[in-house]
C-alpha cells in the first residue's frame, strides 16, 4: 500500500532501484540534482535534465510532458551524493500554464520497478510558482528515505538551482528551456485518457484534464462535493460531465427502394441517450455472445440474443493500489446516484410544467370548460403526465438497481478505514502498517431511495477540521421521519417522533466524536496518531471511557481554564516548531520532546473555558494545524458562542459540519441534492469500538518494547 505523505513527512525506502512517477494537470519539465549532505551542488554535472538525461543511477525524459517515469538506482550513486531532490518546472512555449496554481496539483509517487507503490505526494497549495523541489530522496544512517518537500519558486528554475548553491544557475535554466524547445514536437500537452472497457465502447481518463467549458447542471452535480447548508463542503473528487452515445459515424444505413419518381426519405435517427454512470468507472464487459450459426438460404435470418448485462466487481475503477481504486469507485457510485436522481426530478419538474400547460392550453377557452370535451382534454393531458413519470421512474430504478448490486459487491470489499463498524473486518483488525488515504465518516442517502447508502469518504490527512452540532436548534421539527426511526433502531437513540432532547444530543455527539478518534487511531500505524482532549467543564468522561481505559488517552482531561491553556500552547507550540523544520528542510532536528505523531484535539463544552487567548490559539490550530499534522475536532453548539459575536464566524466556516443523528444538512452546490448524513457508529450493544481501541494500546507497547 502506497504511504501517502504530506509536506515535510519522510518515509523508509527498502530498496534502491526505484521508479519516480510524475502526473500533472499539463506539460511539465522533471529534472533531478544530485547533493551532497548539505543538498549544495558541486556544479551543473550534478544535474540530470532534458538536455543531459542520464548521469550515474539517475535518467530522466526528454521532454516536457503531463506524465513522466524517472529511473533511479540509489546504489549506483556515488558516495558523495547524499540529496536526490526532484525537480518539476513549465516550460515556457508549451501549453498555456504559466503558474502550477492553474491546473490541477501534480503528483509524484515512488514506485517499485513493477509499479507497487512504495510513498506518494500531491502537492497542494501551489500558487505563483513556476519551479518546485517535489520531493527529495536523502541518505541517513546508510539508508535512504523519501521526503516531500513541495518548496516552490514564483521566479522559475533559475532561482531553484540557485538557492540549491549552483553558481551557473541561470545558464542551465537556459540550457534547459533550449532542450526542451528542441523537442516541442514530441510534447505531451495534456494527460492521455486511458481507455478503459465500458459497455457503450467510451474511454475515460485516467487524469482528465482541466475542462473551461460550463458543463450543464445534472453533468455539474458530480464535479462538486456535497455542502453543508452553511456552505462547508464534503471532499469528494471531481469528473467530468456524462457521456453521450452519439449517432453511427458512418451515418444513416441504406434507403428502402422507392417508387419512380418519389423522394426517397432516410429514417429518421433516433434520439441520443444520455449515459449518467461516473465517466471514469469500468464496468464488466459481458460475456462474449457466441456467434449464431449461419442460416440457410432464403431461411429467415436468427434474431440475436441480447447482451447480458454487466456485473459489478470491487475496485472496478481507476488508480495506484486497491484502496485508491475502491476509493473513486465509491465516489464514482455517488456521482452516478446524483446523476439518476437530478434526471428523475427534472424529468419530473418537466412533466408537471408540460401538465399544467396543457391543463391551461385546453381550458383557456370559456366555452370548452365544461362538458364531455374538457373531461377528455384533461384526461389526455394526466395520461401524458403519468406516461413521463413512469417513464423516469423507470430509469431511475433501473440505475438504483445496479447500483445496488454494487453495493452488495463494494461495501464488504472495503479496508478498514473505509468500512461500517459491524464489518467482519474489524473482529479481526490489527494494527496498520502504513497510512490510509481516506477516512469513513458516514453515509450519504437521497429521499429517492433510502435503502441505497452511499460512504461519505474524506482524503487523509485532515484539510478541514470537523464540527459535530449539538445544538437543538440546528435540526428542524419535520414530523415523523423514517431518518428517525432509524437512528433510534441502529444508534441505540432514545429520541421520540418530536424534537431532539439536548441531553439525548450531546450524548450522541460524544459518542459519534470516540468512534472518529478510534476508528483514526485503528487505521494509523502504532504511535503514529495520538489523541488530546479538551473537557473544561469535566463532562465528557462517562462518553471518554473506552479512549481512558484502554489507555489509548493516557489521563482525564484537566478540567477549567488551565487544563485549556495547556493543552493549545502544547499543540501550537509543536504547529510553530514543525512549521519552521518544514521551511528550513530540517525536519529530523526537531526538539525530542516534540511528538512528530499526527494529533486529533476534541473540543467539548466550547467556549466554556475559553478567553481571548485561547480562542486565538484555537483559531490558529484550525488554520495551519492540518497542513503539519493537527487536526481539529469540536463538539459544540454554535449558538452557544455567540457572545463572541463574528470572531468566531471564520472558524465555524473553516469546518465541515456533521451531526450525531440523520439529518438532511449536506447539499452539492450546483444540483442542489438535500443529502441525508448518518454518522459512523457502532450497533448498538457492541463492543466493537473498546475492543479496537484495545489492540491499539496493546499495539504501542509492543512498540515501545
Amino acid at each position: 500500500m502506497t504511504a501517502e505523505l504530506v509536506r515535510g513527512q519522510n518515509h523508509a525506502l527498502d530498496r534502491t532501484r526505484v521508479e519516480i512517477r510524475i502526473t500533472a494537470g499539463g506539460p511539465v519539465v522533471a529534472a533531478v540534482t544530485l547533493g551532497d549532505a548539505q543538498g549544495r551542488l558541486p556544479g551543473t554535472e550534478a544535474v540530470a535534465h532534458p538536455g543531459t538525461p542520464r548521469r550515474t543511477g539517475i535518467e530522466v525524459p526528454r521532454q516536457a510532458a503531463a506524465e513522466h517515469r524517472l529511473a533511479v538506482d540509489l546504489g549506483a550513486l556515488p558516495d558523495a551524493v547524499h540529496r536526490v531532490s526532484v525537480l518539476l518546472a513549465l516550460p515556457t512555449g508549451i501549453g498555456a500554464l504559466t503558474t502550477f496554481g492553474a491546473a490541477a496539483p501534480p503528483s509524484v509517487r515512488v514506485t517499485d520497478l513493477d509499479g507497487t507503490g512504495l510513498a506518494g505526494y500531491t502537492l497542494t497549495g501551489l500558487g505563483a510558482e513556476s519551479a518546485v523541489v517535489a520531493v527529495e530522496l536523502y541518505r541517513r544512517a546508510g539508508a535512504w528515505k523519501v521526503r516531500a518537500v513541495g518548496q516552490g519558486y514564483a521566479d522559475g528554475l533559475a532561482a531553484l538551482l540557485r538557492d540549491q548553491g549552483l553558481p551557473q544557475a541561470a545558464e542551465l535554466a537556459a540550457e534547459i528551456e533550449e532542450a526542451v524547445g528542441r523537442g516541442h514536437a514530441r510534447a505531451v500537452p495534456a494527460p492521455a485518457p486511458a481507455a478503459a472497457s465500458r459497455p457503450d465502447g467510451h474511454a475515460r481518463p485516467l487524469h482528465p484534464a482541466p475542462d473551461t467549458t460550463t458543463p450543464p447542471a445534472a453533468d455539474r452535480a458530480a464535479a462538486a462535493p456535497p455542502a453543508a447548508s452553511d456552505g462547508h463542503a464534503a471532499p469528494a473528487p471531481a469528473e467530468p460531465g456524462p457521456s453521450v452515445h452519439a449517432p453511427s459515424a458512418h451515418g444513416p444505413g441504406p434507403t428502402a427502394p422507392t417508387a419512380e419518381g418519389a423522394t426517397p426519405t432516410t429514417p429518421p435517427t433516433p434520439p441520443a441517450a444520455v449515459d449518467y454512470r461516473h465517466p471514469k468507472r469500468r464496468a464488466t464487459p459481458a460475456p462474449a455472445t457466441p456467434t449464431p450459426p449461419v442460416d440457410a438460404p432464403g431461411a429467415p435470418a436468427s434474431p440475436a440474443s441480447p447482451p447480458a448485462p454487466s456485473l459489478p466487481v470491487a475496485g472496478d475503477a481507476a488508480g495506484w493500489s486497491m484502496e485508491e481504486r475502491l476509493y473513486n469507485q465509491v465516489w464514482g457510485m455517488f456521482e452516478d446516484l446524483t446523476r439518476s436522481v437530478a434526471a428523475y426530478r427534472s424529468a419530473s419538474d418537466f412533466a408537471e410544467s408540460r401538465l399544467e400547460q396543457e391543463l391551461d392550453t385546453a381550458l383557456s377557452d370559456p366555452r370548452n370548460r365544461l362538458g364531455t370535451a374538457a373531461d377528455a382534454a384533461r384526461a389526455i393531458a394526466r395520461d401524458k403526465h403519468a406516461a413521463l413519470v413512469t417513464q423516469a421512474r423507470a430509469a431511475l430504478d433501473r440505475d438504483l438497481a445496479q447500483l445496488a448490486a454494487e453495493s452488495e459487491v463494494v461495501e464488504p470489499a472495503l479496508p478498514p478505514a473505509f468500512a461500517r463498524w459491524d464489518s467482519p473486518l474489524w473482529q479481526a483488525h490489527r494494527s496498520a502498517r502504513e497510512r490510509p488515504m481516506a477516512l469513513r465518516l458516514g453515509d450519504l442517502h437521497l429521499p429517492e431511495v433510502r435503502d441505497l447508502r452511499i460512504p461519505m469518504l474524506v482524503r487523509l490527512p485532515l484539510e478541514r477540521g470537523l464540527w459535530i452540532d449539538c445544538g437543538p436548534d440546528a435540526y428542524a421539527w419535520r414530523g415523523p421521519d423514517p431518518d428517525r426511526a432509524y437512528a433510534r433502531r441502529e444508534l441505540g437513540s432514545a429520541l421520540t417522533d418530536g424534537p431532539p432532547d439536548e441531553a439525548e444530543l450531546r450524548r450522541l455527539s460524544l459518542e459519534t466524536a470516540v468512534a472518529l478518534a478510534a476508528r483514526m487511531l485503528a487505521v494509523h500505524p502504532a504511535g503514529e496518531f495520538a489523541v488530546q482532549v479538551i473537557d473544561p467543564g469535566g463532562t465528557a468522561l462517562p462518553a471518554l471511557a473506552p479512549l481512558l481505559e484502554t489507555g489509548v488517552l493516557p489521563a482525564a482531561p484537566v478540567p477549567g481554564a488551565q487544563g485549556v491553556a495547556t493543552v493549545l500552547e502544547g499543540l501550537t507550540r509543536r504547529v510553530d516548531l514543525v512549521q519552521m523544520a518544514v521551511r528550513s528542510r530540517a525536519a529530523d532536528a526537531l526538539p525530542p520532546d516534540v511528538d512528530t505523531a499526527d494529533q486529533l484535539l476534541i473540543v467539548h463544552d466550547f467556549p466554556h473555558g475559553f478567553d481571548d487567548r485561547a480562542v486565538t490559539r484555537l483559531r490558529y490550530l484550525a488554520d495551519e494545524g492540518p497542513a503539519v499534522g493537527v487536526h481539529l475536532l469540536m463538539v459544540a453548539d454554535r449558538a452557544q458562542a455567540r457572545e463572541y459575536g463574528p470572531v468566531l464566524d471564520p472558524l465555524w466556516r473553516s469546518l465541515l459540519r456533521i451531526t450525531p443523528v440523520p439529518d438532511a444538512h449536506l447539499a452539492d452546490p450546483w444540483v442542489g441534492h438535500a443529502w441525508t448524513y448518518e454518522p459512523s457508529l457502532a450497533p448498538r450493544g457492541s463492543q466493537v469500538v473498546r475492543q479496537v481501541l484495545a489492540r491499539v494500546a496493546e499495539a504501542r507497547r509492543e512498540r515501545r518494547s
